[in-house]
């Protein structure tokens, strides 16, 4: 992969990461702000559901957090776009549409059948 090639994933990455956590910020003031104590059970329990389903989102924004981190420090060391099963080119098709992807899309749809098959 080229440098220009890589400072482009770079750059896709970083601004991704920055997007995220910027969402993590807005969230921890919304609950702040709308932590109303409501008197009638009913609404208090809708708003524990939207808490509840926010807090879900956060949780898996920040393992994709921890996956961008994770694909930087591949780009920082030239082992980006190499599948880590099998070693070939990942393909930029596949980077472009996932870029933070760590498998060819063979290896990937293997991965995916194998565990179809074994949790029905």
């Amino acid at each position: 992969m080229s440098d220009i090639q890589l400072k482009h994933f770079h750059q896709i990455l970083m601004q991704w990461r920055e997007d995220l956590m910027g969402e993590v910020g807005r969230t921890m003031i919304l609950m702040q702000d709308e932590a109303t104590n409501f008197p009638d059970p009913t609404d208090r329990a809708a708003q524990e559901e939207e808490f509840s389903i926010e807090l879900k989102t956060r949780d898996r924004e920040s393992k994709l957090i921890k996956k961008i981190d994770q694909t930087l420090e591949r780009i920082e060391i030239e082992d980006y776009g190499y599948c880590d099963a099998c070693g070939v080119e990942v393909g930029l098709r596949r980077l472009e549409a996932r870029p933070t992807a760590n498998q060819c899309i063979d290896c990937k749809s293997r991965d995916e059948l194998r565990e179809r098959q074994l949790h029905g």
